[in-house]
């Protein structure tokens, strides 16, 4: 072999060399990257863990500030609200009744019928109505004045069967989802507008005094029989349908609790007397906070952006408007840290709560082969394509993590309430049923979330107890419950449950 031959197969072997560190080198550190990646998901997951002994300390913090905040005002993170209903449906009304929800852009009115003992809702009809965005924005008369219009114009095209005897008024249950400091069953003061609502002449009036004289304005007699919050709503709808039931819990875009507690263990309470003996308890448990919950620095973040830091700590963790948005930051991490979709980070990603929950349960319950879904999710949601098949398997793993936690910490709330009912232990001799009521599109959608809710609490009671613990759905609380409501707090309701209600 000549030199001139040797010189070109020493280059060419030298050229392949070259290349094949370069390939070395870039598989090196692509898996350097990745190992950075699978490092923050671990990392994350450790910091998210929830053994059952420390959600059994989650439920005892709860059950302390829901004895603190029965106490005072003020003493607890948990604002343990009276909501003056002593009266929870029986089952046994009957008659019309009316329910007005409004609780954002939209309102809806409904009528249902109820037909007493053993026939229950005979019939239940609604209609949804737009608030114009002026109205948003403009005087207290203006927006209660266009809700008792809507509210008559409803009433006006009823057939005869919807006839109410002469001398007898049509009630209203009347939900409110802005926060208001109630003063008895039908009364309430408006705190402060949420939701894009700013009428600044509404604020720290009574929300029933201004519909009611915009009622009269339209010539509408009918009396609010309750002023409701929907998780109250929720807990009076189960409780028509199943008198086991003791509580409700919300989990939908946010998180709530209700439950029923004995007038004697609240030593806040100097109205009259329940008559009873019970008052329905709002909790507005989002609000609640403990040194046990795994807050991680993406939680802290998160809440340090919000429009409130500091407040509403356990929704932040838990409900349908923050799971996503978790999820979200991790993988801005990684994008960051560990080049998960490449050299640069996708602008998408960077913009708060793009990933909303549906799409993360979406992406959670994704079933194919090849995570087709979560393929496709990312690239309509986030305009990321050309994923592999293991950094969509580490997606779907975040998803868990998030889904896991927030069930399981849902469930030790669960528990704390059981807890301080005294239904966490069986006893001996006693037929126990208790019946938990849940709504909201977060547990009635998101399948896995549900599904380890329910696992949760039977790995907290035990099973011997579980068998006495059911979880239902209830829907439309702040609908059907509300006129309920309005029927259980009725001006013609019998004064004992062996007089018959009116014959309407």
């Amino acid at each position: 072999m000549g030199k001139v031959a040797v010189v070109v197969v020493c280059a060419a072997a030298v050229a392949v060399g070259v290349a094949g560190a370069v390939v070395v080198r870039r598989r090196m550190k692509r898996e350097g990257k990745w190992g950075k990646a699978v490092g923050i998901v671990k990392e994350f997951e450790e910091k998210c863990g929830t053994p059952a002994a420390k959600l059994k300390l989650v439920a005892d913090a709860m059950t302390v500030e829901m004895h603190a905040g029965l106490a005072s005002e003020g003493g607890s993170k948990l604002k343990m609200i009276i909501s003056y209903v002593d009266n929870l449906p029986t089952g046994d009304e009957e008659g019309i009744f009316y329910a007005l929800d409004l609780g954002g852009t939209n309102f809806r009115v409904l009528r249902v019928q109820l037909g007493g003992k053993d026939a229950g809702i005979v019939k239940q009809e609604f209609e949804e109505v737009s608030i114009p965005p002026n109205l948003m924005t403009g005087t207290s008369d203006g927006l209660f004045d266009y809700i008792a219009a809507e509210l008559a114009k409803y009433v006006s095209q009823e057939g005869q069967e919807f006839q109410l005897p002469p001398g007898t008024q049509r009630e209203l249950g009347f939900t409110f989802s802005f926060p208001v400091m109630q003063t008895s069953i039908n009364s309430g003061t408006l705190v402060r507008w949420t939701k894009g609502f700013d009428i600044d002449d509404a604020v720290g009036r009574d929300v029933v005094a201004e519909l009611t004289k915009a009622m009269k304005r339209q010539g509408l007699d009918m009396n609010v029989s309750a002023l409701v919050n929907d998780t109250v709503g929720t807990l009076a709808g189960g409780r028509y349908s199943n008198k086991d039931v003791i509580a409700s819990v919300i989990l939908g875009t946010g998180t709530n609790a209700a439950y029923v507690e004995r007038a004697q263990a609240i030593p806040k309470w100097h109205g009259v007397p329940s008559k009873s003996g019970e008052m329905v308890i709002n909790m507005e448990w989002g609000n609640f906070r403990s040194s046990h919950l795994p807050l991680t620095e993406y939680d802290h973040a998160l809440d340090a952006d919000s429009l409130n830091p500091g407040e509403q700590i356990f929704e932040k963790m838990i409900s349908g408007m923050y799971l996503g948005e978790i999820i979200r930051r991790v993988l801005c991490r990684m994008a960051e840290e560990a080049a998960f979709f490449g050299d640069t980070v996708p602008p998408k990603l960077k913009v708060p709560f793009v990933l909303r929950t549906p799409e993360m349960s979406a992406m959670h319950h994704d079933q194919s082969s090849d995570l087709k879904v979560v393929e496709n999710k990312l690239k309509d949601i986030l305009e990321i394509s050309n994923t592999s098949l293991r950094m969509r398997r580490t997606i779907v793993e975040l998803c868990n993590i998030v889904a896991t936690r927030g069930a399981r910490l849902a469930a030790a709330g669960i528990l704390g309430i059981l807890k301080k009912m005294g239904r966490d232990i069986a006893r001996d001799g006693e037929k126990q049923k208790t019946v938990v009521a849940l709504d909201g599109g977060l547990y009635e959608h998101y399948a896995e979330y549900s599904k380890c809710l329910a696992n949760t609490l039977e790995e907290l009671l035990g099973e011997e107890v579980y068998k006495t613990i059911f979880v239902e759905h209830a829907n439309d609380g702040s609908g059907i419950g509300a006129a309920l409501l309005a029927a259980s707090h009725s001006l013609y309701r019998p004064a004992d449950s062996s007089s018959k209600w009116p014959n309407f």
